[in-house]
């Protein structure tokens, strides 16, 4: 009697063990789910900037702006990161447009601190940028 008893708990445990677990529901799976993207922003970020960077050095070195390969990674970026990207680049463009108008205007802002007279675009992306 104890040696079925034994046989059908091993049996019992063995079947549960190779079963997947059901998908968590509720505010702790939704607040994990968002702790896990969270920490992908921070990748996307630095992906952008980096290729931010990769454009202006194409731009300072003649090369091609718009080819194959350059919209292939932003195609990709876009992929990954959805309309965060969007938001990412036009944050960006936002604050560089920005900073352009203060200079012209003669406003001093934390960029022109921190640079002083050695402004490149790599630096002003470097300073702006960040993730």
């Amino acid at each position: 009697m104890f040696e079925i008893l034994f046989f059908a708990s091993l049996i019992f445990l063995f079947l549960n063990r190779t079963k997947k677990r059901k998908k968590a529901r509720g505010l702790d799976a939704e607040l994990r789910e968002l702790i896990e993207n969270t920490t992908d922003s921070t990748g996307i970020g630095f992906e952008i900037k980096r290729y931010l960077l990769s454009v202006i050095d194409d731009d300072n070195n003649d090369r091609e702006k718009f080819s194959d390969a350059q919209l292939a990674r932003a195609a990709s970026i876009l992929d990954r990161a959805g309309p965060s990207a969007f938001y990412w680049m036009t944050d960006i463009a936002s604050q560089l447009a920005l900073i352009s108008a203060a200079q012209i205007n003669g406003i001093p802002t934390n960029v022109s601190d921190e640079l002083r007279e050695g402004a490149t675009a790599e630096a002003v992306v470097e300073i702006v940028v960040r993730p």
